[in-house]
């Protein structure tokens, strides 16, 4: 187990034998809130489920007693249920765990050679694939990086977001060296997610920073520009085909368009009050894609006409959709409100839904927080941050 975050408990937990055995093993990692947010399961489910987190089978009396208390008082409920879309496709999910627990591994990336690269957020972990075999390797990050994202610089580089120490890092699969690129700027506190542009230049936003910063991988320049609006919380990164870079909003109403020679950001304010933007992808008309979390829907944004349209997600205002990413012809995401965690397909062309539960090996206990596609656009790399997973998604 990993005593990384280490949380107060946010919730008090029902009173019963085994409470106080659970909070200090839980609570290592995670709020209580994260149990009271299940869905509950059957004792079997929550041995798997915790299993995935941490090894207890060298202490069975601990294992059965925290089984025990979390079967007995979050058994399987209806609490926070999805509302499945049905529809005519099928999925496929290629699942792998990865080795070290309760590291909430995340941000899948398909690098040149096949790999699939993901980040360890809470063990300071950055995590190389192999598909084709399962085999995995883990490169141990400067302690405090606390990784957010990975991408693959065409050279083939690693980069990562150092989301606690303020920086940029750069792994090279040759060298096996680690380079680190500091913020200029002590209030820029927080690189969070990134992307390359066609030039190589690594854009990447700072959520609780409120900025957006630019890395020159030849120079190692790094340059920051605020958000307009305070309190805006930069999130969700994408680059467009003319290398306009689009930023989500997560704090606001708002999509942040920024020109890629000046860093001129410019507000797109979104029409209600209460939305809050995750992420956002584009397709190849220049459409913006976004999900809005915080009013439960699925945005469009036109940026030639100006026009905007929402679709209320399948599971409703609550279902807080997060990751997104243009796949197959249609807009895909998930609903990280509600249990199981829904991956769901929007046809533009039908305005119709589809939806399909996660799982995350024999349970669904989510999250996914960031999809992307395979290089060659046949695939949809997505993850369980919660039970450390990655997985491939085909149609």
């Amino acid at each position: 187990m990993l005593a990384l975050l280490a949380p107060v408990p946010a919730v008090a937990l029902p009173a019963g034998e085994g409470r106080d055995l659970v909070e200090a093993v839980c609570t290592a990692c995670h709020a209580t809130n994260m149990i009271e947010a299940s869905s509950g399961y059957t004792r079997e489910d929550w041995a798997f489920l915790t299993s995935t987190m941490i090894d207890l089978s060298g202490n069975p009396v601990v294992r059965d007693g925290v089984l025990d208390y979390l079967a007995t008082h979050f058994p399987p409920a209806a609490r926070r249920s999805a509302t499945p879309a049905p529809g005519p496709l099928a999925v496929r999910f290629e699942q792998w765990q990865v080795p070290t627990l309760g590291q909430r591994s995340r941000d899948p990336v398909e690098g040149p050679d096949g790999s699939i690269w993901w980040v360890g957020q809470w063990a300071d972990i950055l995590g190389r694939l192999n598909p084709a075999t399962g085999q995995m390797e883990e490169i141990r990050l400067p302690a405090g990086a606390k990784p957010h994202s990975v991408n693959i610089a065409p050279d083939g580089a690693a980069w990562y977001t150092g989301n606690r120490n303020a920086t940029m890092g750069r792994y090279d699969p040759l060298t096996r060296q680690i380079v680190e690129f500091a913020m200029p700027d002590p209030a820029a506190r927080d690189p969070h997610t990134a992307e390359f542009d066609a030039q190589g230049i690594l854009w990447f936003s700072l959520q609780g920073s409120n900025m957006i910063g630019r890395l020159d991988p030849a120079s190692g320049e790094v340059r920051l520009v605020a958000s307009p609006r305070p309190g805006s919380r930069p999130y969700g990164v994408k680059v467009a085909a003319d290398g306009t870079v689009w930023v989500a909003c997560n704090g606001a109403n708002c999509l942040l368009r920024v020109d890629p020679a000046t860093m001129a950001v410019t507000e797109v304010t979104l029409p209600e009050a209460g939305t809050t933007v995750r992420r956002l992808d584009i397709d190849a008309d220049g459409i913006i894609w976004w999900v809005n979390s915080g009013l439960g829907r699925l945005g469009r944004y036109d940026p030639a006409s100006g026009e905007i349209r929402e679709w209320p997600s399948p599971s409703g205002p609550r279902s807080h959709p997060y990751a997104i990413a243009v796949f197959d012809g249609a807009v895909w995401y998930n609903e990280s409100g509600v249990r199981p965690d829904m991956l769901v397909r929007f046809d533009p062309a039908t305005e119709t839904f589809q939806s399909w539960p996660i799982p995350s090996g024999p349970v669904h206990a989510g999250i996914l927080r960031h999809m992307r596609t395979t290089r060659d656009g046949q695939a949809l790399l997505i993850h369980q941050s919660g039970t450390n997973h990655i997985a491939r998604v085909t149609v």
